[in-house]
């Protein structure tokens, strides 16, 4: 048996899946298998999509490497292998640093799988709601200005919001969910500083709304109030934070098809992408959360 550790941006934690050496298994197979969202194209060694960084444990301990002519090919054009590399590979069967997902087959060691994901490929947009069509917060945007100001309040509240839950779940010893909402939190700060690079870049001076111009006194990415609740489980903690993205995304989207300003119109279609981006990303958080559930639940069955 081998532990085989998953980490990337893309995923809300490391995940550690097991594997049986010896079963001629790739590690893309067993991040499929797994759920794990390792970017994928020809599965054939020949498109370099699968690129990972493969951490051992004990990199002293010499492996026989079978590298394709294909894969060194591939991983020569991207620039994740040297000459030296591939000597040691071939010569002292000493692993290369990176490998190619559908290439590389587990074996008997632990080891760690790191890879950054797919940033090529256009998101597709999530499902809208009913009220997306005319859903804009409330309020009317004329000017540039006031949208990338309505737009910073936005980013600013959901940051603030995801680091009071973080200090609440921590203050009542929800220790995993506290990390959680820190970790959302620290990513909201990211939108918040795209959205005030965007102000700087269009010259815009922010005025930024009270809360009051806002339906029920709150920004669209705020969670319901029982996110707060002690109890709360990551799965349940992941589904609320999809709630507000998905608002925010509405927010953005219902903008960007109904001003009849053309740059209001290009910058909200900007934040509109970004936001789907961020929904899918949540949405797979959460199918990654379920499937550890019914792992672990099939581990107590058993």
């Amino acid at each position: 048996m081998a532990n085989v550790t998953f980490s990337s941006p893309l995923m809300p934690r490391d995940v550690t899946v097991y594997a049986v050496a010896g079963e001629r298994g790739t590690l893309l197979a067993l991040a499929k298998e797994h759920h794990i969202p390792i970017p994928f194209d020809c599965q054939d060694g020949e498109c370099g999509s699968c690129l990972v960084e493969v951490v051992h444990y004990h990199p002293g301990v010499r492996y026989g490497i079978a590298l394709t002519e294909k894969e060194k090919e591939i991983l020569r054009q991207l620039g994740k292998i040297t000459k030296q590399e591939i000597m040691d590979a071939e010569v002292n069967d000493m692993p290369p640093r990176h490998r190619l997902a559908c290439q590389c087959f587990v074996r008997n060691e632990d080891i760690a799988v790191v890879f950054e994901g797919d940033v090529t490929k256009p998101v597709k947009g999530p499902a809208l709601s009913i009220a997306a069509a005319i859903y804009k917060g409330g309020v009317g945007i004329r000017t540039l200005d006031q949208f990338l100001s309505y737009a910073v309040k936005v980013e600013e509240d959901a940051a603030l919001h995801f680091e009071n839950l973080a200090e609440k779940m921590k203050s009542c010893g929800n220790e995993d969910v506290a990390a959680l909402f820190s970790q959302l939190g620290g990513y909201s700060r990211l939108h918040l500083q795209e959205a005030r690079a965007k102000c700087t870049r269009y010259e815009v001076v922010e005025h930024l709304p009270a809360s009051s111009a806002w339906p029920d006194h709150a920004t669209p990415e705020q969670t319901a109030l029982w996110a707060a609740d002690p109890a709360l489980t990551r799965l349940g903690a992941l589904k609320a934070a999809l709630q507000g993205e998905r608002r925010g995304y509405e927010f953005y989207y219902a903008i960007a098809h109904t001003t009849r300003d053309a740059t209001i119109r290009t910058v909200a279609r900007e934040f509109v992408r970004e936001e789907a981006e961020h929904v899918e990303k949540l949405k797979l958080w959460i199918a990654q959360e379920e499937a550890a559930l019914r792992r672990s639940s099939d581990t107590v069955a058993g």
